[in-house]
């Protein structure tokens, strides 16, 4: 299939905070630099993230970037590996006053500085105080810092293609990633972009299961592509469940709202976290809220009607603080859940919120193969950060306000790495003859009208499956089950067809590649539950309850081919400080 060619000597997949935030570096030093992004730059998922982002400037009250480690770590349940982690909590800080020099409008304190609040999981002097560490723009931070990056880029003259979807990776026979085929949704037309380095920022999976906080466009493309390019994905168990997702609909209340004073109650209007956790109460670890919000629903303690959810309370904060705070937090609870929480609780339980697994990466952003018999090797010229990359600073449970401060760090990384790759690698490889087949063909097959099933229905059922198979807690058979009634899901779609008495519209044939992709994302996250035999974090074993750091303290690695599941050490060795060893998880 011949198609039309554009050079550039970087392709960056996804405008979200992690792609721009590399795009800018690249660009600012003159490099080409094209962007694709499905949907228009400033619409990515990184503006859908509330509370703020973390650092430790100690605004408020005093902080230490290795208080920041601790709890990271703390929180990733020790699964994390303490390089990366330590060198994103000690980068933090200047990341920050970065964006405030981009223009990203923090809210401030009287002082003038940086506003900070606190958040859950988070300590002052290794656990004995909560930390004031997450720095935020009122509860619309991603959106401020969405929209100024876009802007940055803007100047720097960032070449975007927007409103086109990323279909596959190219690669030649030496390993060599050459850049990717995308669909013009307008027209219907692909294109072959080639380039010298090839970034991955294509966000996370959470549309895998029937309700979550994402936006309709975090379908697991990149993990997809990956996986069809014969590269495993890591940790795809670990999947965060954010406690206060409105109740049956799932929209993100952000945890700003408990760190600036909410909390949760039951139907006998009983606060109930301090029981499960006597410390941190209501700004535990997400993992732990959302465990005890179930165990409160089960043991007929529930709100409403059904007794099927609890309630957040905010009206004693009063109409000055939620407008200041949190205005878009109170718009989203009366649009979505019919509730002012000025004036009454929200009803909230459990949603798919976020994915700590990945494309597994180094703390430079390469994409890496893992060896058994030797060190890792990063597959030249592919990079990824982000939601949809596993480097892994967030291990089995990731800590509010971390993942916009993941996303700029490794973002700057990769884009320090790739100027380092292309000075060494200053021509374009040739790009091979059948270097487009697999894109070509997959895009040929979804062009073809006729009778066969309803893309949207198998997709409805896939999401079903992941919401019983594969929620908050697991059990042996019960995820046997769903692996067996994805693959059958999977064999569906081999037949389903875009319908023949209708226009196919290129948004059908979009919906169709992304269930590809979300279809691939499930049977890895299905299958890594499967196999993990243990609790960790997000990832709850009914029939294995306690953490076994004898046997699972390592990554778990999902390979396609034959839906192969294997593992890696955690590097528990940082960069410049002492090892935290594992302890038992209390807050």
């Amino acid at each position: 299939m011949s198609m039309p060619r554009r050079t550039f000597d970087v392709v960056v997949v996804g405008a979200g905070g992690g792609g721009l935030r590399a795009a800018l570096q690249l660009a600012s030093a003159d490099l080409r630099v094209a962007v694709v992004s499905k949907v228009f730059p400033t619409r990515s998922h990184t503006v859908a993230a509330q509370g703020g982002i973390n650092a430790a400037l100690g605004n408020v009250t005093p902080d230490n970037w290795q208080w920041h480690m601790y709890d990271t770590i703390k929180g990733s349940d020790y699964l994390g590996d303490q390089d990366a982690i330590e060198y994103m909590c000690r980068t933090a800080a200047q990341l920050v006053y970065e964006l405030e020099h981009y223009g990203v409008p923090f809210s401030r304190l009287d002082s003038g500085k940086i506003y900070q609040r606190p958040f859950g999981g988070q300590s002052t002097e290794y656990g004995k105080g909560q930390a004031v560490r997450t720095c935020a723009a009122a509860d619309r931070t991603g959106h401020a810092l969405l929209h100024t990056l876009y802007q940055q880029n803007l100047k720097a003259h960032t070449h975007f293609f927007d409103e086109y979807f990323a279909v596959d990776l190219i690669r030649d026979e030496a390993g060599y990633c050459l850049g990717v085929v995308a669909l013009d949704i307008e027209s219907g037309e692909p294109l072959l972009i080639e380039a010298r380095a090839t970034l991955l920022a294509t966000g996370g999976a959470a549309r895998i299961f029937r309700t979550s906080t994402n936006s309709h466009i975090n379908t697991g493309d990149g993990l997809g592509m990956v996986l069809r390019a014969g590269i495993p994905l890591q940790d795809m168990e670990f999947f965060q469940f954010h406690p206060t997702g409105i109740a049956g609909i799932g929209n993100l209340i952000s945890e700003a709202a408990r760190g600036e004073g909410g909390y949760l109650i039951n139907g006998q209007g009983e606060r109930f976290m301090p029981r499960y956790a006597p410390h941190a109460g209501d700004l535990a670890s997400r993992d732990v809220v959302s465990r005890a919000i179930i165990e409160e629903v089960r043991a007929g303690r529930g709100c409403g009607p059904q007794a099927d959810h609890v309630l957040l309370k905010l009206d004693h904060l009063g109409d000055a603080i939620l407008q200041q705070k949190l205005p878009a937090i109170r718009e989203l609870s009366i649009r979505f859940a019919h509730v002012d929480p000025a004036q009454a609780p929200i009803p909230v339980f459990p949603t798919a919120h976020y994915m700590m697994g990945g494309i597994p990466t180094n703390r430079h952003g390469q994409v890496v193969v893992p060896d058994h018999f030797g060190p890792e090797e990063p597959v030249p010229g592919l990079y990824a950060v982000g939601e949809g990359a596993c480097v892994s600073v967030h291990g089995a449970n990731r800590l509010g306000g971390n993942s916009l401060l993941d996303i700029l760090v490794f973002g700057k990384a990769a884009s320090e790495h790739i100027l380092e790759y292309l000075r060494e690698n200053p021509f374009p490889r040739p790009l091979p003859p059948t270097a487009a087949d697999l894109p070509a063909s997959r895009l040929a097959r979804w062009s073809q009208k006729g009778d066969g099933e309803r893309v949207a229905d198998i997709q409805s059922d896939m999401q079903r499956i992941m919401e019983q198979h594969c929620g908050v807690f697991r059990e042996a058979e019960s995820l046997e089950q769903g692996v067996t009634l994805l693959r059958e899901q999977q064999e569906r779609l081999q037949h389903a067809r875009l319908r023949d008495h209708s226009k196919i519209f290129n948004t059908a044939r979009i919906q169709a590649l992304e269930l590809e992709n979300m279809m691939e994302t499930a049977l890895a996250t299905m299958a890594s539950a499967r196999y993990r035999t243990e609790s960790r974090g997000a990832h709850s074993r009914v029939d294995y309850p306690q953490r076994d750091d004898d046997n699972w303290l390592k990554h778990s690695l999902y390979f396609r081919e034959g839906m192969r599941m294997d593992s890696k050490p955690v590097r528990l060795k940082p960069l410049t400080v002492e090892t935290f060893m594992p302890q038992v998880r209390r807050y």
